[in-house]
């Protein structure tokens, strides 16, 4: 009786280990890019493009390392089936250049070709390249029949080559046109030796990072990323930044608003335990704002039926905080920043977002608070960013401003 007690034991000392083991080695996202629909363009913002029998190489700046990682793909927006006639990964140097060593070809079920149906997601193949913590890597697809308008994100702050006509997965090429977004990738997801969690940041263009520098990695869940995992963390941290510009909590405009992206861009997202939910200066501005000028017609026109008054938008934080608590995770509400001297400024405005701000700071509603709000405003004049730390237009950070940011995240509320 005492032997059979005794590997009854042993065998859940074993079962234990392996279940520390599995958990160790679990996918997390460690990238990761909100799919927006095509757009015939904006103001000085180009439209959607299209391609066909080109490559396209784009680069995307990795949180969590891990032993393997596999590419999310997206034709969520397109009409039609999209067709991937090869893909590859590699890794790139500090100067830029792809590492021609560390180049592998990405399968979909043991294939190098894939048909993606309209309006769907895709896996890739699990990929044996490892990865170390904030890497930056380079994915290649060779689109070999017309697209259509692509699935993409448009304002990516990165560069994405365009090839001449035909298949250069496998090797350089000279770019024949450069674009600055990311087209039907989604997500990159590591599979981590160490344990490991993700952060998503849902936001809007602040979050997206526009006025800080292109492709130096300077928007402020990159700069979040350095302080979680460089050197010295037992913990890899994946950061999946689902910032979209424009985007709003409660009302679709510039993409579909938070509440009705929040199953796609934030729940689905591997390993995802955390969620800054750091929104809403788009629906007071085009609320409450006096637009004037050419494009006035065109903001008009995104004016809500009913207003984002500072009730709505609770109880928007509200269904985001309750919805991601059914799934496990813990919701980060960082305060509304200043934006006194922007485009669609308003005093009404500005109330509304003062009053969030105090709600978002007392009300216990959240896991955690974030107060952007006190880390970029002019202490001399509160209602807006201090000078230095806005990129000009008194709304989207500069370097300095995404810094200030990102410095102010207590990193003790991420366990």
């Amino acid at each position: 009786m005492v032997r059979k007690i005794w590997v009854a034991a042993a065998f859940v000392v074993i079962a234990g280990c392996g279940a520390a083991v599995a958990a160790a080695a679990s996918w997390v996202g460690s990238w990761g890019s909100a799919p927006l629909p095509p757009s015939p363009g904006f103001g000085p913002g180009p439209g959607t493009p299209s391609f066909a029998d080109v490559t396209i190489r784009e680069t995307v700046r990795l949180s969590a390392g891990g032993r393997r990682l596999r590419i999310r793909f997206t034709n969520v927006y397109g009409t039609k089936p999209l067709r991937i006639g090869a893909a590859s990964v590699a890794l790139v140097a500090a100067n830029g250049t792809v590492v021609a060593a560390t180049r592998h070809a990405v399968l979909f079920g043991g294939r190098a070709d894939a048909i993606i149906p309209a309006a769907s997601p895709y896996l890739s193949d699990p990929v044996d390249l490892a990865v170390p913590p904030l890497a930056t890597l380079s994915v290649s697809l060779y689109l070999p029949a017309e697209t259509g308008p692509c699935t993409c994100h448009a304002v990516a702050m990165e560069r994405i080559d365009v090839s001449d006509a035909g298949n250069f997965t496998q090797m350089n090429f000279t770019p024949k046109r450069t674009l600055q977004s990311f087209a039907f990738i989604s997500g990159v997801d590591v599979q981590s030796e160490r344990p490991a969690k993700t952060i998503v940041a849902l936001g809007d263009s602040i979050t997206d990072g526009v006025g800080s520098t292109p492709g130096a990695n300077r928007r402020w869940p990159d700069l979040l990323a350095d302080r979680l995992d460089g050197p010295g963390h037992a913990r890899e941290w994946g950061i999946v930044n689902m910032g979209i510009s424009g985007n709003q909590v409660l009302s679709d405009g510039a993409g579909q608003s938070a509440l009705a992206r929040l199953d796609r861009d934030v729940l689905s997202v591997p390993g995802a335990a955390y969620v800054i939910v750091f929104e809403g200066v788009n629906d007071l501005g085009i609320s409450y704002g006096h637009f004037t000028g050419p494009l006035a017609a065109r903001f008009r026109s995104l004016v809500p039926a009913h207003k984002a008054t500072a009730a709505a938008l609770i109880e928007g934080y509200r269904q985001i905080i309750d919805r991601a608590h059914l799934r496990g995770l813990k919701v980060i509400g960082a305060t509304i920043t200043p934006y006194e001297g922007a485009a669609y400024y308003s005093s009404e405005g500005n109330a509304v977002r003062r009053e969030i701000n105090t709600w978002i700071r007392t009300s216990g509603a959240f896991d955690g608070t974030l107060d952007f709000d006190a880390a970029v405003r002019d202490p001399a004049h509160p209602d807006a960013i201090a000078q230095g730390l806005h990129a000009g237009d008194h709304l989207h950070g500069s370097d300095a401003g995404y810094r200030a940011i990102a410095r102010s995240i207590d990193l003790a509320i991420f366990k």
